[in-house]
């Protein structure tokens, strides 16, 4: 059994690496199948990792969360599930609704997708402007004391955000991105977690690919890749950020690993980081990513690699809905 890390004050455990159930929803990927899908889920089951993360929004019919519930549905009570609210497709346009009538509706649709009768973290996907977030919070500590959600979260916040759900209805988690090239919530987010005893689950610890050090310097984008919107896939950025790849690469064969394992270990080392959401869409991809739960960096090598981030300077960074 991989180590496992408790989920805030909960009794809950999981692993350090969790599967980022994104991906092999299929809608900004491309290239994905049912097939690698579900391959790609029971890898990961089979890897040791018992945190699947998924939302609501996560396919326009809630192909991620019918996944998991097809994949691993025997194995329900050996593995974790975290899902999300507050995000639906309105003609394939995402926005946002975090009502209580909202939540507590797509909540029990949500199960339904999963095959299950509860989720062990129900997540507020992003606040909704229209909606104070004491209210949507209102909603989950509704379910949570139905027993649909048996922990509360909330991602893509701001402090304010995090102290006014937390106030009503008690966190247990935050997820916001986090990766070595984007390291705000170190600022604010981060001290409050720790603070208050809230798990830290990050996604993008790969920053969508870029820091796996597999994509060349003269790499065409399929023009439906999601990944062209962001400034670090282009011009100066793209270059300043190969030349740090390079760095690391230097570092992770002095270790004898890979790049995307080194990366992931720094990630889940980092003060106050509980679990770090790795997407994948094949196999073989969150098999390696699970590596990282087998070893530890030494002093030595975070300094190296903190140095390299340090000479790399602040990239421009853009984060998620």
């Amino acid at each position: 059994m991989q180590p496992r890390r408790r989920i805030g004050k909960t009794d809950i455990e999981v692993t350090a690496v969790a599967l980022g159930c994104w991906p092999v929803a299929g809608i900004t990927s491309i290239d994905v199948t049912q097939e690698h899908s579900e391959a790609t889920v029971r890898a990961a089951f089979d890897a040791g990792i018992n945190f699947f993360d998924t939302a609501y929004m996560y396919g326009y019919e809630g192909e991620s969360e019918k996944l998991i519930g097809q994949v691993l549905g025997n194995h329900r009570d050996e593995i974790v599930i975290a899902t999300k609210c507050g995000l639906h497709w309105q003609d394939r346009n995402c926005v946002r609704g975090a009502s209580p009538k909202r939540i507590i509706a797509e909540c029990d649709e949500s199960l339904q997708r999963l095959g299950t009768d509860r989720v062990e973290l129900y997540y507020l996907h992003a606040p909704d402007p229209q909606v104070p977030v004491a209210e949507s919070a209102g909603a989950i500590l509704e379910l949570q004391q139905a027993g649909k959600v048996l922990s509360a979260g909330l991602s893509n916040a701001s402090v304010k955000e995090l102290t006014d759900f937390h106030a009503v209805c008690p966190l247990s988690a935050y997820q916001p991105h986090y990766n070595m090239l984007q390291r705000e919530i170190e600022e604010a987010q981060l001290p409050w977690c720790l603070e208050n005893s809230v798990s830290t689950m990050v996604y993008w610890p790969l920053m969508k690919g870029l820091l796996a050090g597999k994509l060349s310097r003269d790499h065409q984008f399929n023009e439906k890749d999601g990944r062209q919107k962001y400034p670090m896939f282009h011009g100066e950025e793209w270059d300043r950020n190969h030349d740090f790849i390079d760095r690391l690469r230097e570092i992770a064969d002095g270790l004898g690993r890979s790049v995307p394992d080194m990366v992931i270990a720094w990630t889940i080392q980092r003060h106050g980081i509980t679990a770090a959401l790795c997407g994948a869409k094949r196999p073989e991809q969150i098999r390696e990513s699970a590596t990282a739960l087998t070893w530890a960096l030494s002093a030595d090598a975070v300094s190296a690699i903190d140095q390299a981030i340090i000479d790399r300077g602040p990239a421009v960074s853009r984060g998620a809905v």
